[in-house]
């Protein structure tokens, strides 16, 4: 999937739109990236003269990431749900992330019931791990978001 389409799948938009490009989907599981570049706006406070992307901000990625494979796999109306964090455990981070480098979003579905699902999420930049995840989301309708 390339931008435009992560667009029909996502409610996000700059600068809030952290995956450029969907690499493979799959039922259970995605592979996606973000290219991280020096205009980013978070570069400009964090931190001015060391630009370093902020962890949450990878967080929110590999939750993007996830979504993505949720709604174009799980989700049995994707035009009226959204999928919103419920929790995170277990969150890692082991490399720092800096302008010109290229993250890679990995998300494996864990269990679903009902509208509820847990996924394990890593992302790594030139095979590193940068940040590591257990996360559970939930598929609710957008009026009640």
């Amino acid at each position: 999937m390339k931008i435009e389409d992560i667009k029909k799948v996502l409610p996000h938009r700059y600068p809030f739109l952290l995956v450029d490009r969907v690499l493979e989907v799959q039922e259970e599981s995605i592979k996606a990236l973000k290219n991280v570049t020096a205009n980013e706006e978070f570069f400009n406070g964090h931190f001015p003269g060391q630009p370093i992307m902020p962890g949450v901000l990878q967080v929110e990625a590999l939750a993007q990431a996830g979504a993505i494979m949720l709604m174009t796999q799980k989700a049995e109306n994707p035009d009226e749900t959204l999928m919103v964090f419920t929790g995170i455990n277990n969150c890692k981070f082991r490399r720092q992330v800096v302008p010109g480098d290229q993250l890679i979003l990995e998300v494996e579905m864990g269990s679903m019931r009902r509208n509820f699902v847990t996924m394990k999420g890593k992302a790594t930049v030139d095979g590193e791990v940068a940040c590591e995840l257990e996360a559970s989301a939930a598929l609710v309708p957008k009026d009640k978001a």
